[in-house]
């Protein structure tokens, strides 16, 4: 048999070769393309939902959001194990499905019983569910840092929240851009309750000021010179001024009450329950990519590390990798280690 497998081979030599050639290139296609995660995902078939109730502590979350969603997420289909974790202001619902479960159908099947369950929720409490990732899909961490010292943390996190995130999310199989650190700006409002008494004014009618005060409406198109021309008119609140400028009531006198006449409008950070560090030399902004349920984790982190740079390209940004941060290649020959890229910006463009 091996006698007339070479005596074949050697009257057809051209075939052959084309086919050695053939398996050559296709091993190296596969090689190169084969999904090589060093932490291997062994995790269950999970979705997490996630429901907000800022400002209240963890027994009325327990009471009014946590054991609602718990009690209606036993009946969902696959379901073997609920788990509900109560914190100040959050709630966090993990349904764990049997093994083998497809992910998508498990997250189509709880947001069916998300929808039954809203009714039972406090009055503005929505539910979110998770992304489509696992425990091992954070791939790739970056940090933003301003070395010139002139700009803040909120400007670093506006940047990250505004302009990077959404950019990291273009890429291919990357399910989540998570915000860390850096501090989110606010327009904070420190009503006296004081002058509300002398001026007759309730909280409600001033949050209703606000909302209405806030506001972009169209008043169709008119006709002149032969061309046409959208009427728009626009009241967003950009500035601590147009927040002060608010009018709230009008006395009998006619004389207008401002915003300005019953409260003081600052600008400050939202409240925080933790900070991101950068090797001990303060503070920083930063956020991290979240690789999607059973893709390939080097192939997106080679992107994810590609991105910021190509981004800051056109723009007036100097970039910088860290020693020892993540390399693709590594995960060939030992375990993943967190990615940590550093952006500083230059003042031209903050």
């Amino acid at each position: 048999m091996i006698e007339w497998i070479i005596r074949r081979s050697v009257a057809n030599r051209f075939l052959v070769m084309m086919g050695a050639l053939f398996l050559s290139i296709w091993g190296t296609w596969t090689i190169i393309n084969t999904p090589v995660d060093a932490l291997p995902d062994l995790s269950d078939v999970q979705v997490i939902i996630k429901t907000s109730y800022p400002g209240q502590a963890p027994q009325i979350v327990e009471n009014q959001v946590t054991y609602p969603l718990t009690t209606t997420m036993l009946s969902v289909p696959g379901a073997k194990t609920v788990r509900g974790f109560s914190q100040f202001g959050d709630s966090y619902v993990y349904v764990i499905f049997e093994d083998g479960t497809d992910l998508y159908w498990a997250r189509s099947r709880v947001l069916e019983y998300l929808n039954q369950v809203q009714g039972k929720l406090p009055a503005g409490v929505s539910s979110e569910i998770g992304p489509d990732a696992t425990g091992v899909g954070w791939i790739f961490e970056y940090a933003l840092v301003d070395r010139n010292g002139k700009h803040d943390l909120s400007e670093l996190r506006s940047l990250q929240d505004w302009f990077l995130k959404f950019e990291l999310k273009t890429i291919p199989n990357v399910a989540e851009v998570a915000s860390v650190g850096g501090v989110v700006k606010q327009y904070q409002i420190q009503v006296n309750p004081v002058k509300l008494s002398q001026y007759g004014i309730s909280l409600p009618e001033v949050k209703q000021a606000l909302e209405s005060s806030n506001q972009e409406a169209g008043g169709s198109s008119v006709e002149m010179a032969e061309a046409e021309y959208m009427v728009r008119a626009s009241g967003y609140l950009q500035s601590i001024d147009d927040f002060n400028n608010i009018v709230l009531k009008t006395g009998e006198n006619g004389v207008p009450v401002y915003l300005r006449d019953v409260a003081r409008v600052q600008t400050g950070p939202e409240m925080r329950r933790g900070i991101a560090e950068l090797n001990g030399q303060g503070e920083v902004a930063g956020g991290v990519v979240i690789l999607r349920s059973g893709k390939n984790a080097g192939t997106v982190a080679k992107l994810a590390m590609r991105q910021p740079f190509v981004l800051f390209k056109g723009l007036t940004f100097q970039k910088l990798c860290l020693p020892g941060a993540f390399r693709p290649g590594d995960h060939h020959n030992k375990m993943l280690r967190p990615g940590l890229c550093v952006v500083h910006a230059s003042p031209q463009y903050l």
